[in-house]
């Protein structure tokens, strides 16, 4: 199996080039990748919770599957061991969509001759990403009180340092919740 490509490959946003054939059953991407994300709700789905810890992004960008699973590992992780698995509300908020393709390049010898390339070449499938606009909300924790409020940022701390940009944590109140 390849080794994964840097993110800086996949950062920018961008619509990616999209084949149209005139044969009808070549205008689509035939394989779509396994997703890594497990679950996308934990802990206690039936409660509602007095604050929510958010963590959103800054900038424009695409997460991948990988990061978005790792970062969901190391925050529930953190919930799970102070409260159990019924104490907190964790919500993954983007899905992976968008298909990550790659054309491969020949290596070793002579490949300086044979890498020139193709224009707009098509590729094949090697993974998904979510794609994030500026202040997006990519997960969330709902948490009862004002005590749990720093078990919760400190999670989200962890899973920021997961994410390949930088992030905001923001604390609202749920006014749905009756006091």
């Amino acid at each position: 199996m390849a080794r994964l490509r840097k993110f800086c490959c996949y950062r920018r946003l961008e619509r990616p080039y999209t084949r149209i054939s005139k044969f009808r059953e070549k205008s689509y991407i035939r394989t779509n990748p396994n997703i890594k994300l497990v679950r996308f709700d934990m802990g206690d789905t039936s409660k509602q919770y007095m604050y929510k810890v958010q963590l959103c992004a800054k900038t424009g960008v695409q997460i991948r599957h990988q990061a978005l699973e790792s970062a969901r590992q190391t925050a529930n992780r953190v919930l799970e061991k102070e409260w159990g698995k019924t104490g907190y509300r964790f919500t993954i908020k983007v899905y992976p969509h968008h298909i990550l393709r790659e054309n491969p390049i020949a290596s070793g010898a002579g490949a300086d001759r044979m890498s020139t390339g193709m224009q707009l070449s098509f590729g094949k499938p090697i993974g998904s990403a979510a794609q994030l606009k500026p202040g997006k909300v990519i997960m969330e924790v709902q948490v009862p009180s004002e005590i749990a409020l720093a078990i919760a940022r400190k999670a989200m701390v962890r899973a920021n340092n997961k994410m390949p940009c930088g992030c905001n944590i923001l604390v609202v109140k749920n006014d749905k919740v009756a006091a």
